[in-house]
């Protein structure tokens, strides 16, 4: 067993095992245990043992490729100078970095765990192949070079793309011959090669509705998605090589979710759990999968639904005791494996409503509803001013999923319960369902949700709906009720497409505008009383007139005739219902949320009155303002 001084043991417990024999000291800081194979010990854990003397090192050449040693022991890695260090069949060969170096973060599994360490990107290596009259280009085999451009050449389309990208890094550290080299290297388009072993790689199969679509792998270094030959749609796609896949991405928890989990990184995310949304499933072998339930809906809602309220029984967490809160009891749930995932920023639990009116976490159940608890900090009427919303949706004549208030436990304020709209309903329904926020069909990060325009969602969602006239009148709707409710929030992972595919089918029949979702009245909450709205039109984000949205509507295709009579019919419906909208009754006697009612309902009053205005101009604009 391998000892480092400050990592797995301290300074005078290692000094003294190793006076008495127990430990044998290799170098300064770095033992082995006494009578265990030194050389076996060394060369398992040979990035630990570099990592550990030259931290401020990265591996490079043959040793970034393999994340390891080469067969005959030899670890290549770059820092500050050029020396060697042996230990027994280990030799850890140094050299000096260049001025720019071009590193990237790998990860390193032994007997100790998993490390994450710096190493030479694909570009670099491929450079160090060519240096001259340097131990560390000799490591690097013909193979290696062959799978290092296969590699580049994937990532930027074409060996004349890869070699400028190659001989940008080249001129930052002057390595002008090496640059000449790796070009015509490139240029010849090398074979492909298979990638090397390493115990922190993975391999997860990830499944939907129980079918397996692929295998989604991890080097240590990078993604890959190898899809499975199969007759039926496609619904992952690797848009960039090395990168997660978009739609998986998407499906990754954020915000709360995210920190109660304490994973590091993507990988720890995907290894931790196994359900998510659009029936999808993650798991290391078919023995997990199996194990799985289907998500289908047991019972609707609106069969324990009664003037906005939920009339089921909660069988959920709640607060416990007085030093255990209910986000800490919530968040255990998501300790299991087997507890559903789910992306979005907002405090979210996932639970399954039973046929005699129980609403028990989807843990081994099927998951069928969203519960979405108050908030904190200001933001606990949340959930009362998303049912208004949704409420208002629902008269503006958007199809909105069945949602009720739900009466919670322990003096808590009113949670969301909302039914989900992705899954099957009944047994006897044999649909596949698949739900794709527009960060995934626009191949962004979640971090980008904010920044695009509905004119770009209009130009990716005319191409995949199999109803575009239709869509793109909704989307537009769903535009002018983001603002007249004063929604700060509608970004690219609040809308999506709804995806469903017949049995047997071979691509989906049906890809439209998904339900309205997550539609909030941000402009009522602490610090957002100036929100605007998340996703500009017509280059503004605030101030809207109805010219911006005819000008809107122009530009993605939709007919000015029909663009007025959707802001028409909107304002008036929104208007007329928001006078009588009330809450549930017993929600009527908390103060916080007949306030937060009347401030949705003044916002809405105030912005249709602004653009009922204008009606009667009839007139699309020829430009832009």
């Amino acid at each position: 067993m391998l000892h480092l001084v400050g990592e797995t043991i301290d300074a005078r417990r290692a000094y003294h095992r190793a006076r008495t024999g127990d430990l044998i000291q290799l170098v300064r800081g770095v033992y082995v245990e006494s009578g265990s194979d030194a050389e076996a010990v060394v060369l398992g854990h040979a990035v630990r043992i570099a990592h550990y003397l030259y931290p401020n090192a990265y591996l490079s050449s043959a040793s970034a490729i393999l994340l390891g040693p080469v067969p005959d022991g030899r670890l290549f890695i770059t820092g500050r100078r050029n020396q060697r260090t042996r230990l027994h069949a280990l030799e850890i060969i140094q050299n000096t970095a260049p001025r720019q170096p071009s590193t990237a973060s790998a990860v390193i599994g032994d007997d100790l765990g998993e490390l994450r360490v710096d190493v030479s990107s694909p570009a670099q290596r491929l450079l160090e192949a060519f240096r001259l009259r340097s131990e560390h280009a000799s490591a690097i085999t013909p193979e290696m070079r062959n799978r290092i451009a296969t590699r580049l050449i994937e990532e930027y389309g074409s060996p004349q793309t890869a070699s400028d990208s190659v001989w940008a890094l080249a001129r930052k550290n002057e390595w002008y011959r090496e640059g000449e080299r790796a070009e015509r290297f490139l240029l010849r388009q090398p074979r492909t090669a298979t990638a090397p072993a390493n115990k922190a790689a993975l391999d997860l199969l990830v499944s939907w509705h129980g079918e397996l679509l692929g295998h989604l792998t991890h080097d240590g270094f990078e993604w890959r998605w190898k899809p499975r030959r199969r007759g039926g749609p496609t619904l992952v796609r690797e848009t960039t090589p090395g990168k997660l896949p978009p739609f998986i991405e998407s499906l990754l928890p954020e915000g709360w979710l995210a920190q109660v989990l304490g994973k590091r990184d993507e990988r720890e995310v995907l290894r931790g759990g196994r359900r998510y949304l659009s029936n999808i499933a993650i798991t290391r072998n078919r023995e997990a999968l199996a194990a799985l339930p289907a998500d289908m809906l047991l019972i609707p809602l609106t069969a324990f639904l009664e003037a906005g309220r939920f009339t089921g029984r909660y069988a959920g967490p709640g607060r416990g005791h007085i030093e255990e809160t209910f986000e800490q009891q919530l968040g255990q749930l998501f300790a299991r494996a087997e507890t559903p995932r789910l992306s979005g920023v907002q405090i979210k639990a996932p639970m399954s409503l039973l046929a005699d009116g129980s609403l028990v976490p989807a843990v081994d159940q099927p998951f069928t509803h969203i519960l979405k608890p108050a908030g904190t900090a200001g933001f606990e009427t949340l959930p009362v001013v998303e049912w208004l919303c949704l409420e208002l949706g629902r008269a503006g004549g958007f199809d909105v999923p069945a949602a009720a208030l739900a009466q919670m436990p322990d003096g808590m304020p009113p949670a969301l319960l909302i039914e989900r709209f992705d899954i099957r309903r009944g047994a006897e329904d044999r649909r596949r369902f698949a739900l794709e926020d527009f960060c995934s069909i626009l191949g962004l990060p979640a971090s980008a949700k904010y920044d695009s325009t509905i004119e770009r969602i209009a130009r990716g969602l005319r191409p995949l709906s199999t109803d575009p006239a239709t869509d793109l009148n909704t989307l537009f709707r769903r535009a002018v009720l983001a603002w007249l409710i004063g929604d700060g929030d509608m970004h690219l992972k609040n809308l999506a497409v709804l995806k469903t595919a017949g049995t047997g089918a071979k691509a989906f029949t049906s890809v439209r505008l998904a339900p309205l979702y997550d539609a909030v009245t941000t402009r009522v909450f602490p610090r957002l009383a100036t929100d605007r709205m998340a996703l500009k039109l017509n280059g503004k984000d605030d101030g809207l007139r109805r010219r911006d949205f005819l000008i809107l509507a122009r530009t993605i295709g939709l007919p000015g005739a029909e663009a007025d009579i959707a802001l028409a019919d909107l304002t008036t419906r929104l208007s007329r219902h928001a006078g009588t909208l009330e809450l549930p009754e017993f929600a009527q006697g908390w103060q916080a949320a007949n306030t937060m009612r009347d401030r949705v309902i003044s916002i809405v009053a105030e912005r249709s009155a602004a653009l009922m205005e204008s009606l009667s101009q009839r007139r699309i604009p020829r430009s832009d303002p």
